[in-house]
């Protein structure tokens, strides 16, 4: 297998390359590099002779063609995505370009190439909200409230058809919430660790009492190989952590952590401020997993405890880090207010 991978440089993506090269696969890496990429979460990986970098657009048709011929990769795995629904809600018009018209360019490239297998990453935000009880599957009707969701959910459907049309060899996959090293300090996790070790209000939207599944990224990567090699053409998987949480017993057990960690005179948690809510906010999501365990043997490893305790320790560890993403723009900035 030579697999290409595109947005690489982000935070799954990242994680797909470093586990990729650590089982021996040869890897290009296509990323644009936009605000969100970050070449230094590659930097185990860098010097591998297993590793290619390629910067590029998959807006850019010339430059894939050229990749493609250059590379030749058998498999692609499509991450490349504007993934941040607040910057959706104030600024959509990179989200319908990245998301909409990059996966058709790169549908276009695969197909002129002839690869083995496309891998289409995908999110359950294009399902919509659920209530109280009950599950996505993999047949629940989409239902995308966010220009982020509906520029994915357009995606999904263009790489279902140029599988019907042109039989291309497609899979797709549709995860929950992500979270662990690497993530980009604009996202809920990375936001209340950071803030609270800066002594700043932690925002929590709303009420709280919105609810996630938890995803650990390093068991994301391993399911999203495994979709790749074993997937059945044509099918979609869910994958999700089996982590359910509100959003505020989330940032108080983050706090907690920190309380033990990095103890303050105050606990952390007097930090937290209710701030007005995201316009067209989901309420509720929840992956049903079956599809993963039986047709592919896989489950989630990590519990969002010990999950939640790596990252806290990642980011006490690695301030070098993510001081250097805090200056780049949007960050720390409340966003999506419409």
């Amino acid at each position: 297998m030579k697999l290409l991978v595109t947005g690489g440089a982000g935070f799954i993506g990242s994680a797909v390359v470093r586990t990729a090269i650590a089982r021996g696969i040869e890897v290009i890496n296509l990323d644009k590099l936009t605000y969100a990429a970050c070449l230094d979460n590659l930097a185990s990986v860098a010097d591998s002779p297993l590793y290619h970098f390629e910067q590029a657009d998959i807006c850019d048709a010339g430059a894939l063609c050229d990749i493609f011929a250059r590379h030749a990769p058998t498999h692609v795995m499509h991450l490349a995505a504007e993934s941040h629904v607040d910057r959706s809600i104030d600024g959509p018009d990179a989200f319908m370009q990245t998301n909409i018209i990059g996966t058709f360019q790169l549908l276009q490239a695969a197909r002129t190439a002839g690869v083995a297998r496309f891998h289409h990453v995908s999110t359950d935000e294009v399902f919509g909200t659920l209530g109280a009880t009950g599950q996505f599957t993999e047949t629940t009707p989409y239902d995308p409230r966010s220009p982020y969701a509906a520029s994915k959910a357009a995606s999904d459907h263009l790489v279902r058809a140029w599988g019907e049309t042109y039989d291309l060899p497609v899979v797709l996959s549709n995860c929950s919430n992500n979270y662990g090293p690497y993530h980009f300090p604009e996202k809920l996790i990375p936001v209340v660790i950071l803030n609270a070790l800066a002594g700043k209000p932690i925002p929590v939207y709303g009420d709280g009492m919105n609810v996630r599944d938890w995803l650990y990224v390093e068991d994301h990567a391993d399911a999203l190989l495994r979709v790749l090699s074993d997937g059945a053409t044509g099918r979609s998987y869910n994958i999700g952590g089996e982590n359910e949480r509100t959003n505020i017993d989330l940032v108080r057990h983050i706090c907690a952590l920190l309380d033990a960690k990095r103890p303050k005179d105050t606990p952390y948690a007097k930090q937290i401020t209710f701030v007005t809510d995201r316009p067209g906010h989901d309420a509720r999501y929840a992956i049903d997993p079956t599809r993963m365990r039986t047709e592919l043997n896989w489950r989630p490893s990590v519990t969002i405890e010990e999950g939640l305790g790596k990252t806290v320790d990642w980011y006490l560890e690695n301030a070098a880090w993510w001081q250097a993403l805090q200056k780049r723009d949007g960050v720390g900035v409340r966003l999506g207010k419409r």
